[in-house]
């Protein structure tokens, strides 16, 4: 089992590391992608990522899953047609899409909230609302393989679905 963890500048720092170092605990994988437009991202307060694969490299059959996180990087990530279509794909493939804080406007970039139930930083809940979410001010929101968060105060509750749905993931086909 393997997840990709996007990484871009201005990243929130627990959003990155707390799941990156919670899923190696459970045996999960985890691969740093970034967006190749270089190899170090710093965090919102300097901490570095090195990216380990670039998502123009990035093979949706070698992922069980992706986790978005928050800071500014969201704003950053959503630009890349390549990160909305990797994102895009891991949804309609019923893998794990986890996204916590500003991580929500990769979602409505990537075009996969209508219709569904979401979590996010209150910043972003117009944004959110208006892509055809119900926007859902909880700790965690499991919504089919979509599963949100608001802030970094969630991130127990948001690993904890993350991590279930990955060991169950009822809704990925088997092969």
């Amino acid at each position: 089992m393997k997840v990709a963890i996007l990484v871009e500048d201005q990243y929130q720092v627990l959003e990155v590391w707390y799941p990156y170092l919670r899923f190696r605990e459970e045996g999960i994988g985890t691969v740093l992608v970034g967006t190749g437009r270089k190899k170090e991202y710093m965090s919102k307060e300097g901490y570095p990522a090195l990216e380990e694969l670039s998502i123009r490299n990035a093979s949706l059959d070698d992922f069980d899953g992706v986790v978005i996180p928050g800071g500014y990087a969201p704003d950053m990530l959503r630009r890349y047609d390549e990160v909305n279509e990797f994102v895009r794909a891991m949804f309609d493939k019923k893998r794990l899409v986890a996204a916590i804080c500003h991580a929500g406007w990769v979602l409505v970039s990537a075009g996969i909230l209508k219709g569904r139930k979401a979590a996010s930083f209150s910043a972003i809940k117009d944004d959110i609302i208006n892509a055809g979410a119900t926007f859902l001010d909880k700790e965690v929101v499991v919504d089919g393989n979509l599963i949100t968060s608001r802030n970094p105060y969630d991130l127990p509750a948001f690993m904890h679905e993350s991590i279930k749905f990955l060991k169950s993931n009822p809704l990925r086909p088997k092969v």
